[in-house]
């Protein structure tokens, strides 16, 4: 049940990719907006973030953005800053952050799939980043050495991991002491049964598989991690709500 979920996830997100190469859109599928409607209704999507941040990425960066908020502004970057991406999909918050950290800095992006790393480094090089380093594996298995990154960022991407505590163990191995995550996810209210979740959405989009924020916050916890702060901006289904997330690994 596990791979059939990661390999759902995987084949969603590579047909996401092959449409927008393809001139066809993403083909989004989680009720949303951004890429798949009128921003002005937006709770995914490109819309989430500010049009002078857009205007300066390539366009299939932008299209592809499925995210629920914007991380690179949750986690404060700033410059020689080295920084992960987990989950990079096109490259829009790589983009973000390399930009934000400038030369001295460096920016990894991990995805697990092909189609979405390929477009990308598409982007990376369209937008002249030679401080951008994309990278193929899972979420759960990073493949950076320990204490080797200032900060990790995400958007929308925990919530889709098979293995949630393996996601943030890996995290807070890879960060240094004093480092920190900024990401933006979905999460459910504790009210919600996992049942009640997964009636309201997908898995693929974002909703079946959210955890609820104390089991979000626990879990973090639980991996070591320190100064967790959750806080719902907008609601993307009833009873979940687009959440920007913030933590600490102690020095």
């Amino acid at each position: 049940m596990t791979i059939d979920l990661r390999e759902h996830v995987r084949e969603r997100y590579a047909e996401a990719a092959r449409g927008l190469v393809a001139g066809a859109g993403c083909g989004c599928d989680r009720g949303s907006v951004g890429c798949c409607g009128d921003e002005a209704t937006t709770r995914f999507g490109k819309g989430l973030y500010e049009a002078s941040e857009r205007a300066a990425l390539p366009e299939t960066a932008v299209d592809a953005s499925l995210g629920c908020g914007n991380p690179v502004a949750v986690a404060e970057l700033r410059e020689g800053e080295t920084v992960l991406d987990l989950g990079s999909g096109a490259g829009i918050d790589v983009l973000l952050s390399a930009r934000r950290v400038g030369p001295t800095g460096i920016v990894y992006g991990l995805d697990m799939t092909d189609e979405m790393l390929a477009l990308a480094q598409r982007n990376a090089r369209e937008a002249g980043m030679t401080n951008v380093h994309l990278l193929k594996g899972v979420i759960e298995d990073i493949p950076l050495p320990a204490g080797s990154v200032d900060v990790v960022i995400s958007n929308c991407v925990v919530n889709l991991s098979v293995d949630k505590p393996a996601v943030f163990a890996e995290i807070a191995r890879v960060l240094r002491p004093g480092g920190r995550i900024g990401i933006s996810d979905v999460v459910a209210e504790d009210r919600l049964s996992p049942e009640e979740r997964a009636a309201r959405g997908s898995y693929a989009g974002c909703i079946a598989g959210a955890l609820s924020e104390s089991e979000y916050r626990e879990g973090l916890e639980a991996a070591g991690l320190a100064e967790i702060e959750i806080r719902r901006t907008h609601a993307v289904a009833d009873g979940l709500h687009s959440a920007p997330v913030r933590a600490r690994k102690p020095e």
